[in-house]
């Protein structure tokens, strides 16, 4: 159950201290896309996420978009930033994450993954033995297999608080 415990929670990428993070050691980050950075309904990035990742970029940090989502969407906003990505990766295979570390140029334990599910993001980041933060949704909205993975994924947070694996206080109300 371990390989699904986040190494942080936090509510958004906006809450992410860059500081702290490159004070342990990491220097690239994965991004997610969709409901990470951008609704995943929409077409145009918040200015205050695009400003989030020239900041990281700005203090040193390796971005890379590792995203399921279609090419052409991911192209889009990497492009618009200056960053690679990795477009239908499909997370949460090893080989999805071993892409962006290599467009990273960074071995693993210098990286982190930053997502809003726990079956793609967290455990495709953990298994490789990434620093995994697990961040909330962006929207509500989401398709009905979704809803459906976000009641799982509250179950096992559920048990990983239960197992003294990850702190209640860490998590939203959303999540128990």
């Amino acid at each position: 159950m371990e390989i699904l415990c986040p190494s942080r929670v936090l509510s958004s990428v906006l809450d992410i201290d860059l500081q702290a993070l490159w004070n342990q050691g990491i220097r690239g980050l994965i991004l997610d896309l969709d409901n990470t950075l951008v609704c995943w309904d929409k077409s145009v990035m918040e200015d205050r996420f695009r400003e989030w990742i020239k900041e990281a970029k700005r203090h040193g940090f390796k971005v890379c978009i590792v995203s399921n989502g279609l090419t052409k969407r991911v192209n889009q906003f990497a492009l618009s930033m200056g960053i690679p990505a990795i477009a239908k990766a499909q997370k949460p295979r090893k080989r999805a994450f071993r892409w962006g570390l290599r467009a990273l140029e960074l071995a693993p334990e210098n990286v982190a993954v930053i997502g809003d599910q726990l079956f793609t993001d967290v455990f495709g980041g953990n298994r490789l033995g990434l620093y995994t933060i697990l961040i909330d949704p962006l929207s509500k909205q989401e398709l009905r297999t979704t809803k459906f993975v976000r009641k799982i994924e509250r179950w096992v947070l559920k048990k990983l608080v239960e197992k003294g694996l990850l702190c209640s206080q860490t998590l939203k109300d959303r999540y128990l």
